[in-house]
């Protein structure tokens, strides 16, 4: 979707037809109603392209990217590139009707008789981030303690908060997160499901809290409302932070919850 969003962007801004490969096409376009035209594999294997590659923010040479035929490289999806044509953004990540009136169906059921009902999507990125954060990132995950605040915050402003949690570590989520109020749904009965049914539930919320990574921001892009992120979860040293940038990645208007450090420096003092 960053990837995506960022050639739309960058090819508008300067001029450009964009075009998409065949299996960018496959993967969205099975989600999406989008709208960028597809270049045949092997017109594209054909072509002397000019490689550019970009960073994860904006900046002033990609105003003007010369070249008659040019493939982006690169993992993009700062708000910095396409938040000022943020309305286009959002039709081209317009679901198709049946995802769409699936998921509604969906939470129309989890909420059952009660009114007024807020939802809020909540996505615990784990699996791999796990040992990747601390091994190579100097980083953390989010913890039950960011978990429980976040959701709190939600809990004191809303009269009917519904907590709609999506994540690839399900066993942990349902380990840690407090639901003696009894308004915490663990998608799929708690189980991992696929992530394009996981991520049109939490774009069809009202509000997001995410944790760390793309498929969380995401979400809360298109959903639009309230979003709560965890923030400074490396350590300032962190070699991570020369390819990512919190500013280029959160929206102004997001809350951010400083992630608990403890765990890092306790082991950075036992080392030492």
């Amino acid at each position: 979707m960053g990837e995506y969003a960022v050639l739309y962007a960058l090819a508008n801004l300067n001029g450009h037809q964009a075009y998409v490969l065949p299996q960018m096409q496959a993967e969205l376009g099975k989600i999406f109603k989008i709208s960028l035209p597809v270049i045949p594999q092997e017109v594209a294997d054909s072509i002397k392209w000019k490689h550019y590659r970009l960073h994860n923010w904006m900046s002033p040479e990609y105003f003007n990217i010369s070249g008659q035929y040019v493939k982006l490289f690169g993992t993009p999806y700062s708000w910095t590139f396409y938040h000022h044509i943020r309305e286009e953004i959002l039709r081209e990540f317009t679901f198709h009707d049946n995802i769409k009136n699936e998921t509604n169906l969906y939470l129309e059921q989890l909420k059952g008789p009660t009114v007024n009902v807020t939802y809020i999507g909540v996505h615990v990125r784990r699996g791999d981030y796990v040992d990747e954060m601390p091994k190579n990132r100097q980083g953390v995950v989010a913890d039950k303690n960011y978990l429980q605040q976040a959701m709190d915050y939600f809990r004191l402003k809303y009269e009917n908060p519904l907590f709609v949690v999506t994540s690839n570590g399900m066993d942990w989520c349902r380990e840690n997160i407090n639901n003696s109020l009894g308004d915490v749904y663990f998608a799929g009965n708690g189980q991992e499901r696929s992530p394009e049914r996981d991520f049109a539930l939490l774009a069809h919320c009202n509000h997001t809290i995410m944790t760390i990574g793309s498929f969380g921001y995401w979400a809360a892009y298109l959903v639009g409302g309230e979003t709560i992120y965890l923030t400074n979860f490396t350590l300032p040293d962190s070699p991570f932070l020369n390819i990512f940038k919190y500013t280029s990645v959160y929206l102004p208007e997001w809350i951010g919850i400083p992630a608990d450090l403890s765990p890092l420096l306790e082991k950075q003092e036992k080392s030492m």
